[in-house]
């Protein structure tokens, strides 16, 4: 995580200063976190998710077991120790750090969207703001560790939506409504990530949308942080699957494919479904000439195998397939009129897969008559990391959707001073000012009104402010489930 490191040095160096730099006798300090663009033109909106993990993570456990609960003593001298090395004695003072660790508990409030709304542009999605007056200048001190956290799993959690929206659109027009749509997709990213941590976030907010996904840490990340138990409900779920080691070191002792195959049908998953890759060496050879040396073990198999392409084309690979696989083992008509293949064999591929390429897929089934539940997709990291748009690939970062937290509003001598930035030349990034309710219109889209002060803010029932207090002074305050995640986003239809 990050490696013990004091929490008061998980800042850019510019923050350990500017505490004495705001105006004298200022008692509270408000910030928003906002995304005022979108990159991307498929995007318009982008769903909050991820700040209650980061609460119970950072701002409850990281908190409390590496600053409060350790030595007054052990916590001055490491931030003095770093901070005269590498900024100057001169530059920084030391007080309010001791003041802090003396206090005992963060004093910060959060106000938040709920998890799982659908955000856009410009609407602020949460707040934040001190509760005691000697600590206004914390809440920017939060900045740069809550921006490194929250941009990616929100960023992941639209991604996994997007794919969702094409998986509504494309199983509506062809597969059985009973057909479930979350386990269409699965997540294959986790090799791909930036770390741990960031395959594990954007685990989490894939499974807002889906089920599938070869990432099995994010399913303890989501029992610790979104009350979930995946012993009593769906969380997420894996899948027995080869790998191109077991497929090669079988062939060396076998000299052949068939003898593999063979033994995962009737030995070791005789009563479980499986894939298999099948490209070590020749994938259409396994297709047009094994498969049907195996009809028999397949037929009988109380399960389904998966037949899995690699490399070439994957749209070509996966949709030619089910063809094949549809002459060879035959299967129904839907009550769309959707072939639909016999349940113990369907087409798979993983990676390699865009948004671009799935829709393609689908309404290359379709349009030959097949019904799009025929194949099973893995999104890999390249989708969690990027999209493609008129030709361009364009990297997602915290400027995807220029994600950031800006101050607006500050209290100095007791008066309400709302504060704003607003560059001559600087177009998107000029913030709002002062204090924000979050609103819904009678056609259900989201607004937002700024200039209130913050007692006018927190009056939620009189305003309707969506933005809502979410933790407070060290303590979180409404906890929401994975399964209410879910919900909201897809409106009960997950």
């Amino acid at each position: 995580m990050t490696n013990k490191t004091n929490p008061m040095l998980l800042i850019d160096f510019y923050k350990a200063v500017h505490a004495e730099m705001l105006p004298e006798n200022i008692t509270k300090s408000v910030s928003y976190f906002t995304p005022r663009m979108s990159r991307v033109k498929r995007w318009d909106k982008v769903v909050m998710f991820g700040l209650q993990g980061f609460i119970k993570t950072y701002l409850i456990d990281y908190f409390n077991e590496e600053f409060f609960d350790k030595p007054f003593e052990e916590i001055i001298y490491e931030y003095k120790r770093i901070m005269d090395a590498s900024l100057g004695k001169d530059a920084y003072k030391i007080d309010k750090i001791e003041s802090l660790h003396k206090l005992g508990y963060l004093p910060i409030e959060i106000v938040a969207l709920p998890e799982g709304t659908i955000v856009p542009m410009h609407v602020p999605m949460f707040g934040i703001t001190n509760t005691h007056k000697d600590f206004a200048w914390l809440p920017q001190s939060l900045e740069s560790l809550i921006s490194a956290e929250m941009w990616h799993p929100m960023l992941a959690a639209t991604v996994g939506m997007t794919y969702r929206g094409i998986v509504n659109h494309y199983y509506g027009l062809t597969c059985d409504d009973y057909i479930p749509r979350s386990k269409a997709l699965g997540a294959f990213d986790f090799r791909g990530e930036e770390c741990l941590e960031s395959a594990v976030k954007a685990g989490a907010g894939w499974c807002l949308s889906f089920l599938n996904t070869a990432t099995v840490p994010t399913i303890p990340y989501l029992e610790k942080n979104y009350f979930c138990d995946c012993t009593k409900e769906p969380v997420a779920y894996g899948s027995p699957s080869t790998e191109h080691s077991v497929m090669c070191s079988n062939y060396a002792v076998d000299g052949d494919e068939i003898t593999l195959l063979r033994r995962l049908l009737t030995e070791i998953y005789p009563n479980t479904s499986f894939s298999a890759v099948l490209d070590s060496y020749d994938y259409w050879n396994i297709i047009d000439n094994i498969l049907p040396q195996l009809k028999t073990e397949i037929m009988n198999h109380n399960g389904c195998m998966l037949m899995r392409g690699d490399s070439g084309d994957c749209v070509e690979v996966v949709t030619k397939t089910v063809f094949k696989l549809w002459e060879e083992f035959g299967g129904t008509v839907n009550s769309k009129g959707y072939k639909v293949l016999d349940p113990h064999v369907k087409a798979i591929y993983g990676d390699s897969i865009t948004v671009q390429r799935c829709e393609k897929i689908y309404r290359i089934l379709m349009e030959n008559g097949f019904a799009c539940s025929n194949v099973a997709l893995g999104v890999g990291s390249f989708s969690f990391q990027c999209i493609e748009e008129d030709g361009v690939l364009k990297p997602f970062t915290r400027d995807t959707f220029s994600s950031c937290i800006k101050a607006t509003y500050c209290e100095i001598d007791g008066k309400a001073t709302p504060i704003f930035k607003n560059p001559k030349d600087g177009g998107f990034k000029k913030s709002q000012k002062g204090c924000c309710r979050v609103y819904t219109r009678c056609d259900g889209s989201i607004y937002y009104e700024d200039g209130l002060t913050w007692k006018q803010a927190i009056d939620y029932e009189k305003r309707g402010n969506m933005l809502i207090p979410v933790f407070k002074d060290g303590e979180l305050l409404k906890e929401q489930s994975l399964k209410e995640i879910r919900d909201r986003l897809h409106g009960g239809e997950f």
